[in-house]
């Protein structure tokens, strides 16, 4: 009986196994684990509105897809600080770790490029490139006083040393970076106790070989460990808006812009129906006006540039012996250079292009107002000015007290004359009088 039960209980058990492993031979083999997605973008451009704004929205669209990493190519000369403060806010609170990486070799990330770099998670540089030249420049570029200027450069270089701290780098060099201008080699960077950035890298690939399995301290405190290997990397390139708006959203362009505009509105209204000039001068304009809404205009500069257009364009109506022409070509040179209220030199006019573009517009008003002056100075072609002087033939004898009809500017009229003139005579129109003109005789012409 005890063998009986034992036979059961095996045979029972056997057949619970062979259930279990049917269920298990139907069920679908585990997923492999998906590679690590890493988005990079490029960022080739001065800091400003629009650069912000294309990293602020590739910082949330790898937030919302859970990326591994994102990394930033930067090269720019620098920009403006309120635009660096978005960015760098914004990486503060990204759940994504951040890479900025300098690069490819001899490009740089200057200025505001350097404050970008040291607040990143990550801060790489290709050889051959440097960071750093981050003090602050006034709106203008005029000269501050003393104490305005090192209120400036202690605001940013508190910024600097803040973030340098928070990421666990060189804070000296940092603020040295503000106060004195300094700029960094990417050895110097890396080998600055303890150093600026975290590593030199070619290339991207090269960057992500060497971060996989770092362990990155945020800049709340917390830690995350980076995992690259094999990963899926898409790239993020800027919209079509961005990327025009970004192209042209330079000073010296919204500048030439400007100036484009300006001149071919006044060409249209000087000479009407030339559509051409009118239609390129408005399409200017309203670029040029788009571009003011992300760089720092300084609209006095603006309104000297309209004035001194103004000034020259009345010196063919009223007479001013020059005086009205000096004074627009003073007042679009002065505006030229107050346009673009900037607190770094990248993000002004450059004199270069102001001088030239100055002498041309200039060159061309005056060229206009020639052409004015000596269409008001032309004998008329034309109505009952442009018959006088003119030649003709008498068709019908004409004298004192009797009309007659002469053929003139290839018309009859009627004619009349304090001479006494026969069919045949050569006349000459000297007064045109309602529908009649009063000629006298021609004077002979000298012969060869």
């Amino acid at each position: 009986m005890n063998a009986a039960r034992r036979l059961l209980v095996v045979a029972v058990l056997a057949a619970g196994a062979a259930a279990l492993a049917g269920q298990a031979a139907q069920q679908p083999p585990a997923r492999a684990a998906a590679p690590p997605l890493v988005y990079s973008a490029i960022v080739d451009a001065l800091i400003h509105p629009v650069s912000a704004e294309f990293m602020v929205e590739t910082m949330d669209r790898a937030d919302r897809d859970r990326a591994s990493l994102l990394v930033f190519t930067l090269r720019t000369p620098g920009g403006l600080l309120d635009s660096t403060r978005t960015i760098v806010s914004r990486m503060f609170a990204s759940r994504t770790p951040i890479a900025v990486y300098v690069g490819p070799s001899g490009n740089r990330a200057a200025s505001a490029g350097f404050l970008i770099t040291i607040a990143a998670d990550i801060a790489a540089m290709a050889p051959g490139t440097h960071i750093g030249a981050a003090h602050p420049v006034q709106g203008g570029g005029e000269k501050l006083d003393e104490t305005m200027a090192k209120k400036m450069a202690s605001d940013v270089a508190a910024d600097a040393r803040t973030w340098a701290s928070r990421r666990g780098r060189n804070v000296q060099l940092a603020d040295e970076a503000v106060r004195e201008s300094r700029s960094f080699t990417e050895e110097e960077a890396l080998k600055a106790s303890p150093p600026l950035i975290d590593c030199v890298a070619k290339d991207v690939p090269d960057l992500l070989r060497q971060v996989d399995g770092r362990t990155v301290t945020r800049f709340d405190g917390s830690t995350v460990v980076v995992r690259t290997a094999g990963a899926r990397v898409v790239p993020l390139e800027m919209s079509w808006r961005q990327r025009v708006l970004s192209a042209i959203a330079h000073p010296n362009v919204a500048y030439l812009l400007l100036s484009l505009g300006m001149l071919g509105l006044t060409i249209e209204l000087w000479n009407p129906g030339s559509i051409l000039p009118g239609v390129a001068g408005g399409i200017c304009l309203l670029l040029a006006f788009y571009t003011f809404q992300v760089l720092p205009v300084n609209y006095a500069g603006v309104l000297l540039l309209l004035f001194g257009i103004v000034l020259l364009a009345l010196e063919v109506k009223v007479t001013s012996h020059g005086v009205l022409g000096a004074g627009g070509v003073a007042s679009l040179l002065f505006g030229s250079l107050m346009m673009m209220d900037a607190g770094t030199p990248e993000m002004r006019v450059s004199l270069s292009i102001i001088l030239p573009v100055v002498a041309a517009v200039t060159a061309i008003l005056v060229m206009l107002v020639r052409l004015g002056l000596a269409a008001q100075r032309a004998r008329p072609f034309s109505g009952a000015g442009g018959m006088i002087g003119e030649r003709g033939r008498v068709i019908v004898a004409l004298g004192p007290g009797r009309d007659g009809q002469v053929r003139a500017h290839g018309e009859l009229w009627s004619a009349r004359s304090d001479q006494a003139l026969g069919v045949g005579d050569e006349v000459v129109v000297t007064a045109v009088e309602d529908l009649r003109v009063r000629v006298s005789r021609a004077p002979e012409e000298p012969r060869a």
